[in-house]
C-alpha cells in the first residue's frame, strides 16, 4: 500500500477522499475539526504542484438532493484554512463537475458537493466510481472516518485508479490506532466508557494481555459490578451481555490483566440537565437510582493507575458528559492523561464520543492523538480489517 509520499504529484490531478462530514450550524461550519485534519494532505500535494479534486460525504441524505446537507460551507471554511480559492461543483459526477476538474491548473483546488446526494455512493455501484475516477490521476484515501465501510468513493475508485495511496492523515490514525496498539510500551492502561458492552467486546479481547490494566466507566461498568454481586441500584445494565462480561473478567483473571471497576458514582432517580444527584458508594446506591458518573473516590483510583502509564487508550466518555454533572469524571480523567502525556506517555482517544465530549469542555488539546473516525477507529482498535484499506492493498 503506497503512501501519498511515495508518489510523484508534479502537474498530476489528485482527486483525495476527504472526510469532511462535520457539523453544520445556520449554514456555517460550527467544528472544523476534521476539516483542519486533512489540511497536510492537501497542503503536500499543492506544494508538490498538482491540482486537488476533494470528495466527501456529509450527513445522511440517503442518495437524495437535500439542500441542509450541501458541502458548499465547507468550501467557504476550506477557503479560510487554505487561503486560497476553492472551486465548487454543485454536483459530483456531472459533466461540468468532470470537466473542470480536467481543465484544472497546478495548484488549484476543487470541491465536489455531497457524494451521498447519490445512492450509487453507499452502494459501490461501479458506474458512479468509474465517473468519480475520471476527476483525476491518482486517487488517495485520507478519510480514515469513512475506512471501516466499503462505499464506491473508497473502495470502488481504489479499484480503478491507475495510482492510488493513503494521505498523511489516514498514515497518522494507522500508525497510533494500528501500531501502537499492536505493542503498546509498557505500563499500557485501557480505559473504556459508554454504555454497552456489545460495541467494545472486540476491543476488550482484542486488548487482553497487550494491556496492564483497563479501568471501566459509564454505564457499561455497572453488567460487570452486576455479575460480581454488587449493588447498581436502578443503573442501566446491558442484559444481552452477562455472559459476555463474566467471560471477559475470566479472561482478564487468566491474562494477569488488571480490571478496575467504580467504587462509587455519581448517582440521582432521573436523567435530565436539572436532575438531583449525590455521590454514593455503590453500598449506598438506593433502588431508584442509577449511576451517571464515576464518583471521586474511582476517579483517584484510576488516577493512580494511570500515574505510571506509558501508553494511555481511550474510547468512551465515562459518564454522561453532555449534563455538565455528570462530566466531572470524564474531565477529571482527561486532565490526568493530558499530564501522563506532559510527562512523555502517548495517549490515544478513539475518536467519536469521547472526543465530542473532550472538545466539549475544552480538553480536546495536549493527548498525542485524536482519531477523526469513531466506528473506524473502534474497528481498527479491535484488530480488525478496514475495507477501504484491504481495496487499497488490493489494487495498488
Amino acid at each position: 500500500m503506497n503512501k501519498i509520499t511515495d508518489l510523484d504529484l508534479k502537474g498530476k490531478r489528485v482527486l483525495i477522499r476527504v472526510d469532511f462530514n462535520v457539523p453544520l450550524n445556520g449554514g456555517i461550519v460550527a467544528d472544523d475539526f476534521r476539516i483542519r485534519a486533512s489540511l497536510p494532505t492537501i497542503k503536500h500535494c499543492l506544494n508538490e504542484g498538482a491540482s486537488v479534486v476533494l470528495m466527501s460525504h456529509l450527513g445522511r441524505p440517503k442518495g437524495e438532493v437535500v439542500p441542509a446537507l450541501s458541502l458548499d460551507p465547507v468550501a467557504f471554511c476550506l477557503e479560510d484554512l487554505l487561503e486560497r480559492e476553492v472551486m465548487f461543483s454543485e454536483d459530483c459526477i456531472s459533466d461540468d463537475a468532470i470537466g473542470l476538474s480536467q481543465q484544472m491548473l497546478p495548484r488549484e483546488v476543487h470541491l465536489l458537493e455531497n457524494l451521498r446526494f447519490y445512492p450509487g455512493e453507499i452502494n459501490n455501484d461501479s458506474e458512479f466510481s468509474g465517473y468519480l475516477a475520471e476527476h483525476a490521476d491518482i486517487f488517495i484515501n485520507d478519510a480514515f472516518g469513512t475506512s471501516h465501510r466499503a462505499h464506491a468513493s473508497n473502495v470502488g475508485v481504489a479499484s480503478i485508479a491507475t495510482e492510488s495511496a493513503i494521505g498523511l492523515l489516514m498514515e497518522k490514525e494507522l500508525k497510533y490506532l494500528g501500531e501502537t496498539m499492536n505493542a503498546p510500551e509498557e505500563p499500557c492502561v485501557v480505559i473504556l466508557g459508554g454504555a454497552k458492552i456489545g460495541d467494545k467486546i472486540a476491543l476488550i479481547k482484542n486488548m487482553m494481555g497487550k494491556a496492564d490494566s483497563i479501568l471501566i466507566g459509564g454505564a457499561m461498568a455497572f453488567t460487570f459490578l452486576k455479575i460480581q454481586g454488587k449493588n447498581v441500584g436502578s443503573s442501566l445494565i446491558d442484559e444481552d451481555n452477562l455472559n459476555t462480561a463474566e467471560e471477559i473478567l475470566r479472561l482478564a483473571n487468566n491474562t494477569n490483566t488488571n480490571i478496575v471497576l467504580p467504587l462509587d458514582a455519581v448517582a440521582g432517580p432521573k436523567l435530565s440537565d436539572d436532575a438531583t444527584w449525590r455521590v454514593a458508594s455503590l453500598d449506598e446506591l438506593r433502588n431508584n437510582e442509577a449511576g451517571y458518573d464515576i464518583g471521586p473516590e474511582t476517579t483517584m483510583e484510576f488516577e493512580m493507575v494511570l500515574s505510571n502509564a506509558k501508553t494511555i487508550i481511550w474510547n468512551g466518555p465515562l459518564g454522561v458528559s453532555e449534563i455538565p454533572a455528570f462530566s466531572t469524571g470524564t474531565q477529571a480523567i482527561a486532565s490526568a492523561v493530558i499530564d501522563q502525556t506532559e510527562d512523555g506517555a502517548i495517549s490515544i482517544i478513539g475518536g467519536g464520543d469521547t472526543a465530542s465530549a473532550l472538545k466539549q469542555y475544552g480538553l480536546d488539546k495536549g493527548f498525542t492523538h485524536i482519531s477523526t473516525g469513531g466506528g473506524a477507529s473502534l474497528q481498527l482498535m479491535s484488530g480488525k480489517q478496514l475495507p477501504a484499506l484491504e481495496a487499497l492493498k488490493e489494487y495498488a
